[in-house]
């Protein structure tokens, strides 16, 4: 019963403090509109077009590729750091894995997707 207490008086002071900074901000906020202010900032240059432009499917297979095998760092990079402690069947499974995304290049490089024209 004491640790509900506790949780439930951590709960109601957090939301205290979380609508506090949100009233704050609503007090100290310069409430003066300008045509600079709710202008679009694309680092110092004026907007010559239309924000909705088309992309290239290119950068966005670049991007899930990145993203693919930045996972794969994060994932093996803990791995790594505890492979003393960790049995036989772990170091398989990391083969399995880092398998699993070779098969992933070879089909990304067989579609021909790391081609930049």
């Amino acid at each position: 019963m004491k640790e509900l207490i506790c949780i439930s008086i951590f709960i109601v002071i957090s939301a205290l403090l979380a609508l506090a900074m949100i009233i704050a901000g609503f007090i100290c906020q310069y409430k003066k509109n300008s045509d600079i202010k709710t202008g679009t900032y694309e680092c110092g240059v004026e907007p010559f077009d239309d924000a909705r432009s088309k992309f290239d499917i290119k950068y966005f297979n670049y991007a899930i590729l990145f993203l693919i095998f930045d996972i794969e760092t994060i994932f093996l990079y803990p791995f790594a750091v505890c492979l003393d402690s960790l049995g036989l069947f772990a170091i398989i499974e990391a083969f399995i894995f880092v398998g699993l995304l070779l098969i992933g290049l070879i089909f990304v490089i067989k579609k021909k997707m790391l081609r930049w024209i």
